[in-house]
């Protein structure tokens, strides 16, 4: 099975590090962010894709052909047009079902699994927060199915409240590419990866459920990095 990490943006609320290195590469615990996403793959992927950017020679360099028995291929967004134009970079090299990962964010291994376990139409990782902040809000039906995925389109992009955020971790194939990719909201100029599954699962007939966690990790500024290190730590010694 196929997996594509987004790793292509800088990451522009943290442009004071990523001066010469992509968001993705940001170092937590001495170790990159991308191998957190790498190491938290099951051994039924066995071929990874990743959609790079931004000092995309870095994650090159470092990563190479392979991961453990994991084959790497690369993927150039030339457009920064949006989640959903990320995946779409890659869309030649995919086939069948495939694993979408945010490359920043950190998923436990767990939640990867549980996600790929679930081998009926699409799936999305979700966790429910007290205070929502720049997170896509997940609205549900009575039965549990996904029916609106909501991104903030205020000035800083903050909300506030509790909810059901999206992690931006997916279970899809390639019927997605039958459909149009969707803006993140009216007037925006990037196409939105949950925005645009949900569009092609409605008109397609293909179930979209979630998967809740409570172990998803947000890297959104440069205190997450710190906060990051911590929560890692501690969840080792619950383990």
């Amino acid at each position: 099975m196929q997996a594509v990490i987004l790793a292509a943006g800088r990451g522009t609320r943290m442009v004071e590090l990523t001066g010469e290195v992509p968001k993705p590469m940001l170092p937590v615990g001495g170790r990159p962010l991308l191998e957190y996403k790498l190491d938290a793959m099951p051994d039924e992927i066995d071929e990874v894709v990743l959609v790079i950017g931004y000092q995309g020679a870095v994650v090159r360099k470092h990563f190479g052909g392979r991961y453990g028995n994991k084959r790497i291929q690369y993927v150039e967004q030339r457009e920064l047009n949006g989640t959903a134009g990320a995946l779409w970079s890659a869309r030649p090299l995919l086939h069948d079902r495939f694993l979408v990962m945010m490359g920043d964010d950190i998923y436990a291994k767990e939640d990867v699994a549980a996600c790929m376990a679930k081998t009926e139409g699409w799936v999305l990782l979700v966790q429910q927060l007290s205070e929502m902040h720049r997170a896509g809000s997940v609205q549900l039906d009575a039965e549990g199915g996904i029916t609106g995925i909501i991104e903030s389109n205020s000035e800083d992009g903050s909300r506030q409240g509790a909810g059901v955020a999206s992690a931006n971790l997916f279970v899809l194939d390639t019927r997605l590419f039958f459909s149009p990719m969707v803006p993140k909201h009216a007037g925006s100029l990037e196409f939105g990866l949950p925005q645009t599954a949900l569009t092609a699962a409605r008109a397609q007939g293909i179930p979209f459920e979630p998967v809740f966690t409570d172990k998803w990790i947000q890297i959104t500024a440069p205190k997450d990095l710190v906060i990051a290190e911590e929560t890692l730590k501690n969840q080792a010694k619950k383990g």
